[in-house]
């Protein structure tokens, strides 16, 4: 039976673990937990006198952070870019109070170049951005990529959160150079830079994990990705840690949700999850939508880098390759309307899916993960 957000948000809350890492594919609600989170633990109908009193108890990262920076783009002379910061009490605390801006350029340049140089001004209510060019010439600024973005409001974010498991490691808590962060509970990470390439990916993970290691104090983390290789570099540096729980979280047909504990020692492996999601859904009992078809040709995508076949279609069966291959090619491809993207499955459709599916895990030596059947032969297309 699903399961609701917020039922969802309680179960983390009553796991109690320092870590708590999420698997879920895009989509599937990881921003609107960490909201549900939230407001389960810092409720919005507290009046300011009861804020103040209970201090802040979370923190989270998540597509709302991203809202806290804006771009003002100088449309007149198109000189002076620079990047607007909302005010609020985290980066006032991270930037103003602490003066963390040279750990935050360091931590951005760590993910990005080393030579593309953030400038905030004096009241950190913006920030401008340079390539280092080594000479006194007259400096131009850029407006950088989105991902780039997302680099430097995470390197905002992530600084923060040094600074709060310094202070936070202190037991005495007369001796703690701010009182604001006694009562912080919780750090919830939501996919902190999805557009890094695999080696900043690693390095951003590890990063994270030192960090969460770290702490000493009863700070607890909760972390929800899309990505397979952070999900995994995560899994292994956490694996021999015994306060941990990893999860996968789905989003049901019904529109509720199911959130299961991932007990295996192994890491995630993307490609059996494909697989098994497969295999349910060509059973007696399952339903298949055209997303299946996705999850088939990214399947293929992946086997066949890994046994070296230049192009994805070698692996099908060989009797009415070119047939499949447009099939799949068909119902694969994002379509214009959303609402195609759901429509139902001819059945035709849907006997070539269970063939194709039992056909690779036969030809590729794939271990069924549940009992499937389908005819034998090939599949009329």
């Amino acid at each position: 039976m699903g399961q609701s957000l917020i039922e969802i948000a309680h179960i983390l809350k009553d796991a109690d673990k320092k870590l708590q890492l999420i698997y879920a594919f895009n989509g599937s609600g990881k921003t609107r937990l960490s909201r549900q989170f939230k407001e389960l633990i810092a409720p919005k109908e507290l009046d300011v006198d009861q804020q103040e009193e209970s201090g802040i108890k979370i923190l989270y990262y998540n597509a709302f952070t991203e809202d806290l920076f804006y771009w003002d783009n100088d449309l007149e002379s198109d000189s002076d870019r620079k990047l607007k910061i909302q005010p609020n009490s985290f980066t006032d605390w991270v930037l103003r109070e602490q003066g963390q801006d040279r750990n935050i350029i360091e931590n951005f340049q760590q993910l990005t170049n080393d030579r593309l140089t953030p400038q905030f001004n004096e009241d950190f209510t913006e920030v401008r951005f340079s390539f280092e060019r080594g000479n006194e010439g007259d400096t131009e600024y850029v407006k950088i990529s989105k991902g780039e973005e997302s680099c430097f409001i995470w390197s905002v974010f992530f600084s923060l959160m040094e600074q709060v498991v310094s202070v936070l490691n202190i037991v005495d808590q007369e001796s703690r150079e701010t009182p604001q962060y006694n009562n912080l509970k919780y750090i919830f990470i939501d996919d902190p830079v999805s557009s890094l390439d695999d080696t900043h990916l690693i390095e951003l993970a590890v990063n994270i994990s030192e960090l969460i290691k770290s702490s000493t104090s009863d700070l607890k983390f909760i972390i929800t990705t899309h990505n397979p290789l952070f999900y995994n570099v995560l899994f292994n540096e956490f694996n021999r840690v015994r306060r941990n729980k990893k999860w996968l979280l789905e989003k049901l047909n019904d529109g509720t949700f199911s959130m299961k504990e991932l007990e295996s020692d192994s890491p995630f492996s993307y490609h059996l999850f494909l697989l098994s999601e497969l295999e349910k859904a060509i059973q007696p009992t399952g339903e298949i939508k055209k997303f299946h078809f996705n999850f088939l040709r990214n399947l293929l995508e992946k086997t066949s880098t890994f046994l070296g076949y230049n192009k994805w279609e070698d692996l099908l069966p060989q009797e009415s390759r070119e047939a499949y291959y447009r099939r799949i090619i068909n119902l694969s491809s994002h379509s214009r309307h959303n609402g195609e993207e759901i429509s139902i499955v001819e059945e035709n459709d849907k006997r070539v899916l269970g063939f194709l599916v039992n056909e690779i895990k036969r030809m590729y030596g794939f271990k069924p993960t549940i009992n499937t059947s389908t005819p034998e032969g090939n599949v009329a297309i």
